[in-house]
This record gives structure tokens, C-alpha cells and sequence, in this order.
């Protein structure tokens, strides 16, 4: 099973792009976030026409997230358990029938910038309800894994200029904490946990020729159980994507499970 997670900052504005890449890349399962689309808005008559099951969990204008599914999928939840009074849409759930149930969390942490400030402490929340709601997935000893753009440098060679990052809520000392937390639960990183070193991005911004330059940052992860990370074959970046016309900021992440 493959399966990618692809935030693709917009999915009206980057549709050619995104129908391109599901023609060329055939993932099992793509984990979407930033969609930046309502439900019904969504364009998914001619994904579903490629053969896959839409679901998504969306926001007018911002935020977003969606599962496109080859295979079956069950007991979808949307939102992110713990705060009835959040209306951001970041959080979507399912499980995914193959040889093994997979239940897959795709997930848009917030950014939390500017910190200090409300948008750091809702980005600090967030990952405290992410964590509880991983401590019960663990409970319950199957197989998970959650994808997608956290929003998070984990450590200073996840960033071509380390420097300019100390002082932004993506590599603040209290947004690594959190992260090392959700880490500590048992999880397996799963591109770090077969390739180390720098210079191993999945973002590059807009600006000051990022891309051309590679200053760029690594910050969408799957997080696996370990009952997941046994089914790991390999995870890699397909940094590639950024140099295509008309790209998201972020690239394609792919993770490749025996399942």
C-alpha cells in the first residue's frame, strides 16, 4: 500500500496539478490538506472518476483536509476530539480495508504564528489534544498512523538555515517538546527512521527563489504505531514536485507499507 500525504495549498487553484500527479503517482491513499474548499465544493467528481473514494472535512477559503481512497473506506470522523467549540477544519479520520484494517489520521496542525500570542496557545492546544487523542489510538494496540502537514521542524538539520527559525512557532522549544511527547508515545517517525541527515526538505516557500535555492524545511511527517511501523517498507520525499509548474509550497511525502 502506498500512501502519500500532499498539502496542496488549495485544491481549486492547484486542481491540474493534483489530478496530474494522482494520474502519473496512482497512490492507494493521499492524505490532502489545505484544501481550502467546503464540501460540496470540493471537485471530486472526476478524482472519484480515477477511482477513488472522496472524503473530506472542509473550511471556506482555508484550512481543510481530505482522504482520496482506492480502497474501501470506514468510519469517517471529522474534527479533532477535545474542543467542541473549535471550527477549524484540520482533522479527518478513517479506517482503510486492506489485508490489515489501517486506520488513517490526516491531520493540518496548526501554524501558530505569530508567538508569542492566541495563535501559539491554539497551536499549543492543538497538539495536546492531538497527543490524547494518540493515547487512545495506542490503546487500542492496531494499526494507525497519522500524516500530513504538522507544522513542525523537529530538529535543527530539518531546515537549510536552522537560524532563522528560532524565534517561529514551527521550532520554538515548546513546539519541539510537544512533538518529542507524541514521540514518545511509541511512535515511529517514519522518515527519519530510514533517512538521516540534512538537507531533506518537503516545503519551500514562494519567496527569494526558496525552491531554486533549496532553503527549505521539512515539516510533513508520518507518525506510525508500532504495530503500524512493522508494515514499514520506506518513506520518502518526492521533492521533485516543487520544481513543476504552477507547485504547491510543500511536495509530496510517500510512505510504502507491506499491507
Amino acid at each position: 500500500m502506498r500512501i502519500a500525504t500532499f498539502n496542496i495549498n488549495g485544491v481549486k487553484a492547484r486542481f491540474e496539478t493534483l489530478l496530474t500527479w494522482l494520474e502519473e503517482a496512482k497512490p492507494d491513499v493521499a492524505l490532502l490538506q489545505e484544501i481550502k474548499s467546503v464540501d460540496e465544493g470540493f471537485p471530486r467528481e472526476p478524482i472519484e472518476a480515477l477511482g477513488y473514494q472522496v472524503e473530506t472535512h472542509g473550511q471556506k477559503s482555508f484550512n481543510g483536509v481530505a482522504i482520496l481512497s482506492k480502497l474501501p473506506l470506514e468510519d469517517v470522523v471529522r474534527g479533532l476530539p477535545g474542543d467542541d467549540s473549535d471550527e477549524q477544519a484540520r482533522w479527518i479520520e478513517a479506517t482503510v480495508v486492506g489485508k490489515k484494517a489501517l486506520r488513517l489520521c490526516g491531520l493540518y496542525l496548526p501554524n501558530g504564528n505569530p508567538a508569542p500570542g492566541p495563535k501559539y496557545d491554539y497551536k499549543l492546544g492543538w497538539m495536546a489534544r492531538l497527543e490524547a487523542r494518540a493515547q487512545e489510538l495506542m490503546a487500542a494496540e492496531e494499526p494507525f498512523l497519522m500524516g500530513g502537514d504538522y507544522n513542525v521542524i523537529p530538529q535543527d538539520e530539518d531546515a537549510a538555515k536552522p537560524e532563522s527559525w528560532q524565534q517561529d512557532a514551527l521550532a520554538m522549544p515548546a513546539t519541539r517538546q510537544a512533538f518529542r511527547r507524541l514521540l514518545a508515545l511509541g511512535f515511529t517517525e517514519a522518515f527519519r527512521a530510514q533517512t538521516q541527515g540534512p538537507e531533506h526538505y518537503s516545503f519551500w516557500d514562494y519567496q527569494a527563489g526558496a525552491w531554486q535555492r533549496n532553503n527549505g524545511i521539512r515539516i510533513d511527517h508520518f507518525l506510525l504505531s508500532p504495530e503500524c511501523a512493522d508494515m514499514m517498507v520506506k518513506c520518502e520525499i518526492e521533492a521533485a514536485m516543487r520544481g513543476r509548474e504552477k507547485p504547491s509550497d510543500h511536495v509530496p511525502v510517500w510512505l510504502e507499507l507491506d499491507n
